[in-house]
C-alpha cells in the first residue's frame, strides 16, 4: 500500500491546481450574470410558484449551471446557449398555454377540489394522494378549528392549498374552473 500516493490523491481532492480555481471563479461570475439577464428577459413567470413544467425547467437550469461551473468540458457559450434554449422553450410553452386550452391542459395540471362544504372529496383526494390529515392541517394553518366552517379546500396547480371559508360570499364563481373528480395528466 503506497501511503504517499493515497495522501497525494486525497490532497488532489481538495486542491488540484490554480487554473481550476480561476476557471470556477470566472465561469461562476459569467454564468451568474448570464442567468440573471436571461431570466429578466423571460420575465416574472419563470420565477413564480412552480408547477410541474416550471419545476422541470428550474431543475434543468440548475443542472446546466452546475455543468458550466464545474465541468471543463462545457464552454461558457455552450452553457449560455443551453440557458437560452431552456428559457426560450419555457416562454414558448407558456405562450401556447395562454392561446390554447387543449395545450394548457396537456402541460399544466388543473386545481382540484379536495373538500366541499365540510365534506372530503374522496375520489379527488385519492387521485392526488392527499390525506385527510394534510387537508385538516391546511385548514388549521388558516386559523380554522372546524371543517364545517370551510366552503372549500382546493389543491392548486402549483401544489399549494387554498382554503375558502363559508363566510366568504360567492365562492361558486371562484370554484367553477376547479375539477371535482377525474385525473390530471
Amino acid at each position: 500500500m503506497d501511503f504517499g500516493k493515497i495522501a497525494a490523491d486525497l490532497a488532489k481532492m481538495f486542491y488540484d491546481n490554480w487554473f481550476g480555481i480561476e476557471r470556477v471563479i470566472v465561469m461562476t461570475t459569467f454564468a451568474y450574470i448570464g442567468l440573471i439577464v436571461i431570466l429578466r428577459i423571460v420575465g416574472k413567470r419563470s420565477l413564480a410558484k412552480l408547477n410541474v413544467f416550471d419545476f422541470v425547467v428550474t431543475v434543468a437550469l440548475g443542472s446546466t449551471l452546475a455543468s458550466i461551473l464545474l465541468s471543463e468540458n462545457v464552454a461558457y457559450v455552450e452553457g449560455a446557449m443551453a440557458f437560452v434554449m431552456l428559457c426560450g422553450l419555457q416562454w414558448i410553452v407558456s405562450k401556447w398555454s395562454i392561446h390554447s386550452d387543449r395545450f394548457k391542459r396537456l402541460i399544466r395540471s388543473e386545481p382540484r377540489l379536495l373538500l366541499e362544504n365540510g365534506a372530503f372529496c374522496e375520489a379527488a383526494m385519492r387521485d392526488e394522494r392527499i390525506t385527510h390529515h394534510e387537508v385538516e392541517s391546511e385548514i388549521r394553518k388558516k386559523g380554522f378549528g372546524d371543517r364545517e366552517d370551510i366552503a372549500a379546500v382546493v389543491l392548486e396547480s402549483d401544489g399549494t392549498f387554498s382554503v375558502i371559508p363559508r363566510s366568504k360570499a360567492h365562492t361558486r364563481s371562484v370554484l367553477n374552473p376547479v375539477r371535482k373528480s377525474g385525473t390530471d395528466m
